[in-house]
């Protein structure tokens, strides 16, 4: 089981190739895949979206579990913080991960790599 991070979500929708061979296949598999609220925020709030755009983003996420913020994951979030310094966003993502026991799929090694008890995978 997987949490997909903003970056590796922004990746797929580029149809970058290395993800899309990553992800297809995660995608085709009856495994539960999570992605935090906030990554929807990221994704949704774009300036320059088109319909198009916004219409193949709610796609994507219609094939995945949005996990919301709650007491859980924001104190999961706020041990992160307090530990790493990353931002708040990568620390509720990352908290999404450990709380669902799950992989984090992301570009952004060199921020989640400082994290305790997350399961990585680079993409």
């Amino acid at each position: 089981m997987y949490t997909l991070d903003t970056n590796t979500l922004i990746y797929y929708l580029a149809r970058q190739k290395s993800v899309v061979e990553t992800l297809d296949p995660i995608f085709g598999n009856d495994a539960p895949i999570f992605v935090s609220t906030i990554t929807e925020l990221e994704l949704l709030s774009f300036s320059n979206l088109s319909p198009q755009d916004f219409s193949r983003i709610a796609n994507v996420l219609r094939a995945t579990f949005s996990v919301a913020v709650d007491s859980r994951i924001a104190r999961i979030a706020s041990t992160i913080r307090r530990q790493t310094k990353i931002d708040t966003p990568d620390a509720a993502i990352a908290a999404t991960a450990i709380a669902t026991g799950t992989t984090l799929i992301t570009r952004n090694v060199k921020d989640f790599g400082k994290i305790n008890n997350l399961a990585l995978q680079p993409i």
